[in-house]
């Protein structure tokens, strides 16, 4: 900083110094009570910072056990549904193997009544008849009711074997579905206790979120003071840097006027010692009483050693 002050006098830069260091007061005084003020406001800004990260630490617990709470119920559906289809599947071949089974009845039903009667006995009826029409010297009229009366039972008789033939595939339909019927596909109680079990994670991780939303709220409301805070502020804060700038300043400019008053001062501290080491000097000519100033004067000038 270049400032003339070769042309001042005394006066004048001791007023510049008073101007300047009211200044000075003014400016410091105004800094230190924006710092005052930031100060109440961070104390404040403190507190809810700290609220803000304790309900935050509070939301990112609440979440796990929500999540866990999730995990378990999720577990038990899964589990509740594979029983589910376990025992749909199960009663799907059931309803295959009774429909296949009923199928195969009403089959050999239809022919037993067909047959009218066993193979053994129809067996043995078609024989007789045949040995009768092959051998037996019979009218005609009798030979041909005959004949017809055989095609009826061999009709029987082919029928009786199929009726055989079906209740045996019957048998083996009913020895290959007793595994199927006898296995344990009433899971209902079961689901039942799992249902609850799910039910129970299900409203638990419900009420977890319920108060996530509740604390995040809050949460956020602290944030949002916070935010409002740092926007109240930051008009204080802007004018920190420039008020420091403005004190440097005058601080620099301060120090050329008290610079100049002290070189002021010290040329008159050497006038005065000039003239206080001339009335010293003819008062040691003179062998008048000196005093310690007097002393100190000559000794500090050379004109008196011992």
């Amino acid at each position: 900083m270049t400032i003339d002050v070769s042309t001042m006098s005394e006066k004048e830069l001791k007023s510049k110094v008073n101007e300047l260091r009211t200044q000075i007061g003014q400016q410091d005084r105004e800094l230190k009570s924006i710092y005052r003020e930031l100060k109440l406001h961070r104390t404040n800004m403190d507190e809810l910072k700290a609220k803000r990260d304790d309900l935050n630490s509070k939301v990112r617990e609440l979440v796990k056990k929500a999540a866990e709470a999730r995990s378990r119920r999720d577990a038990f559906n899964e589990r509740i549904s594979s029983l589910k289809a376990a025992r749909n599947d199960i009663e799907d071949q059931r309803r295959q193997r009774s429909t296949e089974i009923s199928e195969l009845k009403s089959k050999r039903d239809d022919l037993n009544k067909i047959s009218k009667g066993s193979v053994e006995t129809l067996s043995k009826a078609y024989v007789a008849d045949l040995d009768v029409f092959a051998n037996a010297d019979i009218p005609l009229k009798h030979e041909i009711d005959l004949f017809e009366r055989l095609i009826a039972v061999k009709e029987r008789l082919d029928a009786a074997f199929d009726a055989n033939r079906v209740h045996q595939e019957l048998v083996e339909a009913y020895e290959s579905s007793k595994e199927v019927f006898e296995t344990h596909a009433d899971v209902g109680g079961e689901i039942h206790e799992l249902a609850e079990q799910s039910q129970k994670y299900h409203l638990e991780m419900i009420d977890l979120y319920r108060q996530v939303d509740e604390i995040r709220k809050d949460a956020d409301l602290a944030h949002s003071e916070i935010t409002a805070k740092f926007a109240v502020t930051a008009p204080l804060r802007e004018r920190i840097e420039p008020l420091k700038a403005r004190i440097s300043q005058l601080r620099e400019e301060l120090d050329v006027y008290l610079e100049k008053l002290n070189d002021i001062n010290l040329e008159k501290d050497e006038k005065k010692q000039e003239e206080h080491l001339v009335i010293a000097k003819e008062k040691l000519d003179k062998n008048a009483r000196l005093s310690l100033e007097d002393l100190k004067v000559l000794m500090d000038k050379g004109n008196l050693r011992f």
